[in-house]
């Protein structure tokens, strides 16, 4: 939040001034200014953004606000140059400046006030306090998550080679048959170590023993929660881990069995309840 607040503020500033600047030390125009500034500012600003992605909205609302800077000075200096040709002085230019750049200028600064609160927002999510006053008071009386940085646990059609490589591996674990068994053996609660079992067996019912399981319980809502796990073998094809999640509600499970060159993956979903 303050980087954003930070970048949108010396930014902004670093516009202003390329255009006080140029206009105070040139002959030209304030229109003239406030056009050669922006297209400054886009070919500066458009190559590093692309070179440290920030985000499609992020973006968006730097350059917007970028351009927005140079657009109210080319309205506030191309008022007073008219004034200035026409005879009227300095004074009475800058006293053109009135009702409508007015609007303008309260427009802009509300959207982009609206747009940064939402971005702020989406990134970091409300305050415990505003929280607790906005939103909706939970049910088991548990805290609530306003952060939404867009988990999405199936996401194998990012590139076409990854969907390609995944549809063959669901193939073959097809094809392989391993029976995969999971499970809690108690009620499992929010900060409470719980135990987890898995039992994996081949197409004929036989333990599938040596392997290598793992995975990884995923927040939909909030990825800074996400809990990785290793299972240990017990009995032969039994495999054990004590897991304890951080936050009540509904939790993605990706679980991999490995052994040798074979791989077996299972997706699933659970729900966690509060803690008493």
């Amino acid at each position: 939040m303050n980087d954003l607040l930070l970048s949108l503020a010396l930014g902004t500033a670093l516009v202003a001034a390329a255009n006080l600047l140029l206009y105070r030390f040139s002959r030209w125009g304030g229109l003239r200014v406030a056009l050669l500034v922006a297209a400054l500012t886009v070919i500066v600003y458009v190559p590093l953004a692309l070179r440290d992605w920030p985000g499609g909205d992020v973006f968006a609302i730097h350059l917007a606000l970028y351009l927005v800077v140079s657009c109210l000075f080319g309205v506030i200096a191309g008022a007073r140059d008219r004034a200035l040709v026409l005879g009227r002085g300095a004074d009475r230019g800058e006293r053109a400046f009135m009702l409508g750049p007015a609007a303008i200028i309260g427009f802009f600064v509300v959207l982009v006030a609206v747009d940064t609160v939402f971005v702020m927002v989406a990134q970091n999510g409300l305050s415990s306090d505003l929280a607790r006053r906005l939103l909706p008071r939970p049910v088991d009386e548990s805290a609530a998550s306003s952060a939404f940085p867009g988990v999405v646990s199936h996401d194998f059609q990012k590139k076409e080679a990854l969907y390609n490589a995944y549809l063959e591996r669901v193939e073959r674990q097809r094809e392989r048959g391993w029976q995969v068994h999971k499970g809690w053996l108690g009620e499992p609660a929010a900060g409470r170590e719980t135990d987890f079992q898995v039992v994996v067996r081949d197409r004929n019912g036989r333990p599938v023993s040596g392997a290598e399981v793992g995975g990884e319980f995923l927040r939909p809502s909030d990825d800074r929660l996400d809990t990785r796990f290793e299972m240990h073998e017990g009995e032969a094809g039994v495999y054990r881990a004590r897991i304890a999640l951080p936050a009540p509600g509904m939790w993605n499970l990706v679980l991999l069995v490995r052994r040798g060159e074979d791989m077996h993956e299972v997706r699933a979903n659970t729900s966690v309840a509060a803690r008493e």
